[in-house]
């Protein structure tokens, strides 16, 4: 009944409902004299051509039963007009209540009423109890990604949507969703702000800094993050108030930078757990490539771990056999010194100081090429657009005004000799276009790209991309990575790193016995008690109530350990 009262009033509530109204109430009032109107010709006919008297209650009975098409036939006229008179009545009667009162009622009261029963599907505001969730202020791609991880993680979330239709679509469609605008105290207050986990604010810089000081007026205390789309916007937000400011397209550039291959072979660090450092490197022209893992002696030479080996954008488990193949980008664990120590034996293998080709000189490509020239490494770029072409000319050695997608314009920027690709643009479809065009110039090359939408992952990594990254992935991560307190680890698209404490059903086994990885997919890279971190366990490692898994997967695979295990 609330709910009723809710959607009548907010229904008056509207000028263009109100005027609806007004006419479909003038609309019946006609429709009532015009029933009159026949009821008196009823009447007088009946009284002055056929000799009979009836009531008024009869007159509109008659009219009624013959505008509606029901004629019961139980009070009829023997007389030409009075038969002519019935045709008008009937025709009348089909136009007017048949065809004209349904399309009057449906376009003025039915249509409008539904629209506030669809305004009023999605909630307007939480429960008061609401505590510990996130407010995500816009459905973007981010924020598409990073719901898919607050559900793995337990943590509630809700979504902004100001457009009510499109809210009351998502609800229906399961998201956590909520009807406000973005800038309102109001939203934030009937969100129960002040008791939010985190703010994530990932509209445009503008609208950022407005969210960040309109929230900070409801909750001076709520962690806020923010989305930065210029660096100019990063001191901005910070003195708005915003707790974390988060520059996507900057990292994304660095992040992407970090897995290019030039000069010589590198270990790339990826990322950090606790005292250990997550890295990884290429097998590409080093005594590495065709031998097996047992064969290679990496742990018995410099103590680290091999945890994964990337396949073409696949992230396989490994074991003793596993053999490393010229395309191989294993992934491992160890101390800084054991890094050093790979690092110190890769650097005279897969020499090529040519330099690396970047496509793409937007934001993402800009922050590609400051991280590139503070390696010290030689690049050369392409764009179409003079603009960005101008502002990256002094960090990089060439720039080349073109068409990445013509031969030319790539073989003149040196793609036949290049250690690497950095492809950057915003389209995704161009994306995988390039890479498949530079896999057939150069088999040899290394392709590193980015794209926006994950269901473009499968396609560019066929098309021949080695290492892929999504600002939605990036963003989803950074915000994660927040949540959970710890640093930001990107192993790459798709794949993450989770924690997970030992299921009671898996009490007392061995890891060997648990079949974890055969089960789920899932690679456990060390196990931990308390300040206890083990990595690369045994088989034979015997799981201990209170201890932690560290593993390595996607996201259903992760779903898989928690239905198969709990």
């Amino acid at each position: 009944m609330k709910f009723l009262v809710t959607q009548i009033t907010y229904l008056l509530s509207q000028n263009q409902t109100r005027g609806n109204l007004k006419a479909l109430l003038k609309y019946l009032l006609f429709l009532l004299v015009i029933i009159l109107l026949y009821a008196t010709v009823f009447r007088w006919i009946m009284a002055e051509v056929e000799g009979q008297d009836h009531s008024w209650v009869t007159g509109i009975y008659w009219t009624l039963t013959v505008m509606s098409t029901l004629g019961f036939g139980d009070i009829t006229f023997h007389s030409d007009i009075g038969r002519l008179f019935s045709i008008v009545v009937l025709l009348s009667g089909v136009i007017l209540l048949l065809i004209v009162l349904p399309f009057a009622f449906i376009r003025f009261f039915y249509a409008p009423w539904l629209e506030a029963r669809i305004r009023f599907r999605a909630p307007r505001e939480l429960p008061p109890e609401t505590s510990g969730h996130v407010i995500i202020c816009r459905n973007d791609t981010v924020a598409q990604v990073l719901v898919q991880k607050l559900k793995l993680l337990g943590i509630p979330y809700v979504v902004i949507e100001p457009d009510a239709p499109k809210a009351a679509h998502l609800y229906e469609r399961g998201l956590a969703v909520a009807t406000g605008e973005i800038d309102s105290s109001t939203t934030y207050e009937a969100l129960r702000a002040d008791r939010a986990r985190l703010v994530l604010a990932n509209a445009d810089d503008a609208t950022n800094t407005n969210i960040t000081l309109t929230v900070r007026e409801v909750a001076p205390k709520v962690p806020i993050a923010a989305i930065v789309e210029q660096e100019d916007s990063i001191d901005l937000l910070e003195l708005a108030g915003a707790n974390h400011v988060l520059p996507l397209k900057q990292t994304l550039g660095e992040h992407l930078a970090n897995r290019v291959n030039a000069e010589h072979a590198h270990v790339h660090v990826i990322g950090y757990f606790r005292d250990l450092l997550i890295a990884e490197f290429p097998v590409h022209k080093t005594p590495l490539a065709g031998k097996t893992l047992r064969q290679t002696g990496l742990r018995q030479t410099f103590g680290i771990s091999v945890v994964g080996v990337w396949e073409r954008g696949r992230l396989l488990p490994v074991h003793h056999d596993t053999v490393l193949s010229d395309n191989s980008v294993p992934v491992i664990i160890g101390t800084k010194g054991q890094i050093a120590e790979i690092e110190a034996f890769l650097v005279i293998y897969d020499t090529n100081y040519h330099p690396v080709l970047l496509l793409g000189s937007g934001n993402v490509g800009f922050a590609a090429a400051v991280a590139l020239k503070k390696k010290g490494v030689s690049v050369h770029v392409i764009d179409r657009d003079a603009s960005p072409l101008r502002r990256i000319a002094h960090l990089v050695d060439q720039v080349f005004a073109g068409n990445a997608a013509d031969r030319e314009v790539l073989m003149k920027a040196g793609l036949a000799e290049a250690p690497s690709v950095l492809i950057s643009t915003n389209d995704d479809a161009m994306n995988i276009y390039l890479s498949v065009y530079c896999r057939r110039l150069n088999p040899e090359l290394r392709i590193v790209s980015r794209v926006t939408h994950e269901r473009n992952l499968e396609a560019i990594h066929r098309a021949g991309a080695d290492f892929v990254l999504s600002y939605a992935k990036l963003g989803a991560a950074m915000v994660s990575a927040i949540l959970q307190d710890r640093e930001l680890l990107m192993l790459g698209e798709g794949v993450d790193l989770f924690l997970a404490k030992v299921p009671d059903s898996l009490v007392g086994k061995t890891l060997g016995a648990s079949d974890i990885g055969a089960r789920t997919g899932l690679n456990v890279i060390a196990i931990q008690k308390g300040e206890e971190i083990v990595t690369q366990p045994r088989p034979g490692m015997v799981l201990e109530a209170g201890a932690e898994f560290v593993m390595i997967g996607n996201a259903e695979q992760r779903q898989d350990f928690n239905a198969q295990f709990g």
